[in-house]
């Protein structure tokens, strides 16, 4: 059957709204490879800028950038590896220079299978290259569990004004449960930093799970960051078609699985945003998919006309992705994607300016990358 010249032009504009910039192997820095690692999934940098380094087994990396050396930090969790599950997010409390305290986030085994959770402990570092955690305790659960390993998300952050922690909770591919108020999958989530509540959260008088979450209607959001103005932009996989980069709004719902622009993997059609207008539809979305791994909102000066950009380290794309936000209306489109040949896993801003990347998988590297 042959397309009407009408279904075709449509078809055209709708490709058009939908493409990116051309790709380019063209890479706009330098790459200093670090370090390899197993499995990698997240870092963050120390005050004296060492890196603490998450492998997804179970594993947690002291790396010296300097030497290029890594040592191993012991009293690491006991972690559920499998599908996508593991060892995840780790960061540091704002006053870790006088206090040593990191927050870890992983998949853990329970009745019903795997569910993510955040722990919060004291490092101390040895003459060694190593360290260890001590006082490990968790503070905050998934609140249901499932098998199959998938969509945990767990990404880390800390508010830079009032240093509330936040959660990027994934729906560990349940999909219902991110429509659910008694349920915190699916959520952006907003905590003290001894995992109580955030006294300003939205729904904060309705009950224990309600009072931690600060949006809904998530897939899974594997990169969160704040803009200039402490905004938060997250990240995620949409299913097949549809990743999403959203601007986080209080008490908002973003859809899931209402509504998205991709579709479920054995075919089934899923409502557009545009159906839906009760729903905050994302800043700009991607079909086919780049499958986002982790995000920054660049802040310095290296790359300083990618200012206020948002840099998305790219899993299936093997890329890094530019995005350019209009600030005076939040709209964003992409602007530059940089083939790195490699499925990139997180990514991360050092304190001058330099943009850190993790590859995903066996042999991951980090890598420094500063302007050509």
């Amino acid at each position: 059957m042959h397309l009407t010249s009408i279904t075709a032009a449509a078809l055209a504009l709708v490709s058009s709204a939908l493409a990116g910039p051309l790709e380019t192997r063209q890479q706009p820095w330098k790459s200093t490879v670090i370090t390899s690692h197993a499995e990698p999934w997240a870092f963050a940098f120390l005050p004296d800028q060492r890196i603490l380094l998450t492998e997804r087994r179970g594993n947690l990396r002291l790396v010296n950038p300097t030497t290029k050396t890594t040592g191993t930090i012991t009293g690491v969790p006991v972690v559920a590896y499998g599908g996508q599950g593991g060892l995840h997010d780790v960061a540091l409390h704002p006053d870790y220079a006088t206090n040593s305290i990191i927050y870890l986030s992983y998949a853990e085994s329970g009745s019903g299978g795997a569910g993510g959770a955040v722990a919060r402990a004291k490092l101390t570092l040895n003459s060694n290259g190593g360290g260890a955690l001590s006082d490990v305790s968790v503070i905050w659960r998934h609140s249901q569990r499932a098998s199959g390993g998938l969509q945990f998300a767990l990404r880390l952050k800390f508010h830079p004004v009032d240093g509330s922690l936040w959660i990027a909770s994934g729906e560990i591919n349940q999909m219902t449960p991110s429509q659910s108020m008694t349920s915190n999958l699916g959520k952006m989530i907003r905590l003290y930093d001894n995992g109580t509540s955030f006294a300003g959260n939205p729904f904060a008088s309705q009950g224990a799970v309600q009072s931690q979450i600060y949006s809904l209607g998530h897939r899974n959001p594997l990169g969160i960051d704040w803009d200039a103005q402490n905004r938060l932009w997250e990240v995620e996989m949409g299913p097949m078609g549809g990743d999403e980069l959203n601007l986080i709004e209080a008490g908002a719902n973003y859809g899931w699985p209402l509504v998205s622009q991709g579709r479920h993997y054995d075919g089934r059609t899923i409502p557009a945003h545009s159906t839906r207008p009760d729903f905050v539809p994302p800043k700009a979305f991607w079909v086919p998919v780049i499958s986002p791994g982790g995000l920054i909102i660049y802040k310095g000066d290296l790359f300083s006309a990618w200012k206020g950009n948002a840099i998305i380290a790219g899993l299936s794309s093997q890329s890094i992705v530019r995005v350019n936000i209009n600030y005076s209306d939040n709209s964003a489109k992409e602007a530059q994607r940089v083939s790195m040949g490699k499925r990139m896993r997180g990514i991360r801003e050092d304190k001058d300016g330099a943009i850190w990347v993790i590859e995903d998988g066996q042999n991951g590297r980090l890598m420094k990358l500063t302007p050509n």
